[in-house]
């Protein structure tokens, strides 16, 4: 069996590596902060405990896979990989010096990955001398519960590394879709709008924050409304995201980041994190009760998820993915109740391109511009499904 490398032991790195150690692999983790790998170690022993203690997982079967997970403090460790996955921070010049780097240890037939999120595969793989075996394995957090995995070749990648990969990472339990390498890949593209737009209700006072969480979750089965998600993800991690997508497609107004989440950020409210985001944590403060009105909620829901859909379409007019792989990415990457091509077809095309068409004649932004993909297929009475 294959002997898996990751290189940062952070949540996501020791997420993977506990994911492919249960699947029976040899896991090397990296990390070049011991007191961060000595972290790692800690962590894994203690999920481990945790998952035995609940009967998730037998005594037996944890101290094999812990026996299969080593910590190592050099790279040079990774000689014999055969898959080596890069989970570091979200910065270009660290994860290019990392890759030549890793290159130069590796065999030649190691495939070399990267978790990046929003950065160009493309430029990663650039830095090695064998851009063909580099791409994208995008896990979400938390790896060993998330099911979703996005595969993400650059154009550099030849096509047996992606069959291979996608393989591998479907015997470890795991859902992989394909997507181009594009910012955001499918799901951190498709999903700015539930933020984006909430954030827009917020700013121009249509509702306030327990109000938009009300209508998305009750009205619209979603199981986090926005600004309680923003808080779980911490909004300096959202907000960077943001503006990364936002200067990766040019400065396109559909991803504009928001003022409001910038200065929480700033004053260092991210959230559950730090016991302060848009909702306070602290032991028995007073959040604000939603305003439980139907028909402002229906306001809110069709808003943000028409925006939603529009951008499910345009990512499917766009080849990012196919039909499938989108409203799987959405379903078992973020967890929304329904596909949104699915759920386009029930409220009906030409709903969804009236819709968009409303907001665009109310505000005249191209943020608000409707996918050709929907305006087609209302004029051709068509169906996603």
């Amino acid at each position: 069996m294959v002997k898996i490398g990751i290189v940062g032991s952070g949540s996501m790195g020791s997420g993977i590596a506990q994911v492919a150690a249960t699947a029976g692999h040899e896991v090397l983790i990296y990390d070049n902060h011991p007191a961060a790998l000595e972290s790692s170690h800690g962590q894994l022993l203690n999920t481990l405990n945790k998952l035995t203690a609940k009967g998730k997982l037998d005594d037996r079967d944890a101290k094999a896979i812990f026996g299969r997970t080593y910590f190592v403090n050099e790279l040079s460790a990774f000689s014999e990989c055969g898959l080596v996955i890069e989970a570091i921070i979200e910065n270009l010049g660290a994860k290019k010096e990392v890759f030549a780097k890793l290159e130069e240890i590796t065999t030649q037939s190691c495939i070399l990955a990267t978790n990046t999120s929003s950065l160009s595969v493309a430029a990663i793989a650039a830095a090695c001398k064998q851009p063909e075996r580099v791409l994208g394995i995008h896990f979400f957090n938390p790896a060993p519960l998330m099911q979703l995995v996005e595969i993400a070749p650059a154009i550099q990648t030849r096509p047996e590394v992606v069959n291979l990969t996608r393989n591998l990472v479907e015997s470890w339990g795991k859902l992989a879709v394909l997507t181009k390498d594009t910012p955001g890949f499918i799901v951190n593209r498709i999903a700015r709008p539930f933020y984006g737009e909430a954030l827009r209700l917020l700013e121009e006072g249509i509702a306030d924050i327990a109000t938009i969480d009300w209508a998305m979750t009750e009205l619209g089965g979603f199981r986090m409304g926005p600004f309680t998600l923003m808080d779980f993800i911490g909004n300096d991690v959202n907000y960077t995201v943001t503006e990364t997508v936002f200067q990766a497609f040019y400065y396109d107004p559909r991803y504009k980041p928001s003022f409001t989440q910038k200065k929480l950020s700033e004053a260092g409210w991210l959230g559950r994190k730090t016991g302060r985001g848009f909702y306070n944590y602290a032991e028995g403060a007073a959040n604000p009760a939603p305003q439980k009105d139907e028909e402002l909620g229906k306001l809110i829901l069709y808003r943000i998820l028409i925006m939603l859909i529009n951008e499910a379409a345009d990512a499917l007019y766009l080849h990012i993915a196919n039909r499938n792989d989108i409203d799987l990415a959405m379903t078992k990457g973020v967890n929304y109740p329904k596909g949104l091509l699915r759920w386009a077809d029930e409220l009906g095309i030409e709903n969804c391109v009236g819709m968009m068409d409303a907001l665009h004649r109310e505000y005249l932004e191209d943020r608000y511009r409707c996918s050709p993909l929907l305006r087609r297929m209302a004029w051709g009475k068509k169906k996603f499904y």
